[in-house]
């Protein structure tokens, strides 16, 4: 089965390239939020609801406006695209599955979007327009681990300062062997989660470990003064903090995740509200630091690219009350208590894994009953 897979490298521009990418970043943002405002000032007087072919035309008249003549210095394709990114936020946003566009800031990752006529790969090397000199990207597997020509690249820069492109190509994937081992999980805090086989992975809280050195870097930023050349190197400091939290969080999931549909036909685990449950200004951080909204999202790619299945139950399945051994459910079971006595059949349960366990039998009911495994599955409370 042929399928779109985007390979992420890290890259260092020359000043050339540098100078380039940054007045790029520049016009998509300044092309984005003011073609956003326009939109926005449209929704709040109620006027017919603008779409990418008026968008379009707008981006064509600002080009001409001899104030804006800076748009016309770098590539178009990416303006365009970034046009594009804004319609399907508008469509997101007006079908109930995400907020209203917001505008972008340059203190935030900047990035562009190249198609096919705005650059060329050609023996292993990347040119972009208006770029004389190929992108020294740092080949973690070589120049030939790319499996086909790229059909899209998009350039990004994040808070610390790195550059990273990502290439979309066509894959072929292969399935792996079947394998006879099934497995639900129960996320938590504690432990990252606990499978129904009795496996406890630990949460590495990656935040706690460099809290120190964070809180220390945040301070030496709040003491310099605002537009100079200090703050920004302090900005900086806690920036790539922040970008090594988040790299060693990632690794650590991708990791996991990739174990998990290694060994099991069917992983079956809650669909966790984690936005909402993020609200809690007491596990508010704990909850992001976790990661496990990224780690389910994991297991539902890798999953089909490796013909395994990954099933979620729904979020409301007393999977913690209800005991495992003969079904019994409480009435309520309070986040302290970790074991407890099941009061019909006398079993000892561990909270995590035997929410695990009836995950599992949950998930595995789901399909047996022949319910689309792709979405969530729906399973009685009784």
């Amino acid at each position: 089965m042929k399928t779109k897979r985007a390979f992420k490298y890290r890259f260092y521009p020359t000043p050339e390239q540098e100078n380039l990418l940054a007045r790029t970043f520049g016009c998509v943002r300044s092309v984005y939020n003011t073609i956003l405002a326009w939109r926005t000032e449209a929704y709040q007087l109620d006027q017919p609801r603008i779409g990418y072919k008026e968008a379009s035309a707008r981006l064509t008249a600002l080009k001409k406006d001899p104030a804006r003549a800076y748009l016309n210095e770098v590539s178009s394709v990416p303006l365009q695209q970034s046009l594009r990114h804004q319609q399907q936020a508008f469509t997101n946003f007006f079908e109930k599955r995400a907020g209203y566009p917001t505008t972008k800031s340059k203190k935030h990752r900047q990035s562009a979007e190249f198609t096919a006529s705005a650059f060329k790969y050609q023996d292993g090397h990347l040119f972009l327009a208006k770029c004389k000199e190929p992108l020294a990207i740092r080949w973690t597997k070589g120049r030939e681990a790319l499996p086909s020509a790229p059909s899209t690249v998009t350039v990004s820069r994040d808070t610390a300062g790195r550059y990273f492109v990502s290439l979309l190509c066509e894959v072929e994937t292969q399935p792996l062997p079947v394998s006879p081992r099934t497995t639900g999980i129960d996320l938590g805090l504690k432990a990252l989660f606990v499978t129904a086989d009795g496996e406890q992975i630990d949460n590495p809280r990656h935040t706690a470990k460099y809290a120190a050195r964070l809180a220390k870097a945040q301070r030496a930023l709040s003491r310099k003064q605002r537009g100079s050349k200090n703050r920004a190197k302090a900005r900086q400091k806690v920036a790539r903090l922040h970008a090594k939290i988040a790299d060693t969080r990632l690794d650590g999931l991708h990791k996991l995740s990739r174990r998990l549909i290694n060994e099991n036909q069917v992983v079956c685990v809650e669909s966790l509200a984690v936005k909402n449950l993020i609200r809690n200004r007491a596990l508010s951080k704990s909850i992001a630091d976790a990661g496990w909204g990224e780690l389910v999202r994991q297991l539902d790619y890798k999953a089909a690219w490796a013909g395994r299945q990954l099933v979620k139950i729904d979020r409301w399945f007393p999977s913690s009350k209800r005991c495992s051994c003969c079904g019994h459910t409480l009435a309520s079971l309070p986040l302290k208590v970790r074991e407890w006595i099941c009061p019909a059949c006398g079993s000892e349960l561990d909270r995590d894994l035997n929410a695990a366990i009836n995950i599992k039998a949950a998930g595995l009911a789901v399909l047996a009953l022949g319910e689309n495994v792709s979405g969530i599955g729906r399973v009685p409370l009784s």
